[in-house]
């Protein structure tokens, strides 16, 4: 499993706009007046619980299947390779003093690392990943 793109159900309200929700990250809910800012939005919305996730020190969960033609969400490319290193520490068991103590990095710096509103810098998500025995690997599509 190596994606971050989580199905999204657009609600179409009654008083016009769309609700939209994550099945699979129940914390992100937004809303839109129409279907292309309610995507919008939900990147955003997406990536504040998927930060939660992160200050909590717990699982990232896991994007389902999504039904044909549902839309799908994926949080902006630095947020991804930071959940991709997130997601690599916390299924090898790896807490982040020892993340830092591999590295010969301070814990604030570490802490800033996971922070998805910190903008890191590529390297330094490149040089956590080869510790943990991973790679960045970006695309352009």
């Amino acid at each position: 499993m190596d994606g971050f793109d989580y199905p999204v159900v657009l609600a179409p309200q009654p008083d016009g706009g769309f609700l939209v929700s994550f099945p699979d990250v129940p914390e992100a809910i937004t809303q839109g007046e129409d279907e292309q800012e309610a995507l919008l939005v939900a990147v955003d919305a997406l990536e504040t619980a998927l930060s939660f996730y992160i200050d909590a020190r717990a699982r990232l969960p896991v994007p389902g299947k999504p039904r044909r033609g549902q839309r799908t969400v994926r949080p902006s490319a630095l947020e991804c390779a930071k959940l991709g290193v997130y997601r690599a520490m916390t299924e090898q068991g790896i807490r982040k003093a020892e993340l830092a103590r591999r590295l010969g990095w301070h814990m604030p710096q570490v802490d800033r690392l996971f922070d998805l509103r910190h903008a890191s810098r590529l390297d330094q998500l490149e040089a956590a990943a080869r510790v943990l025995g991973r790679r960045i690997e970006v695309r352009v599509e």
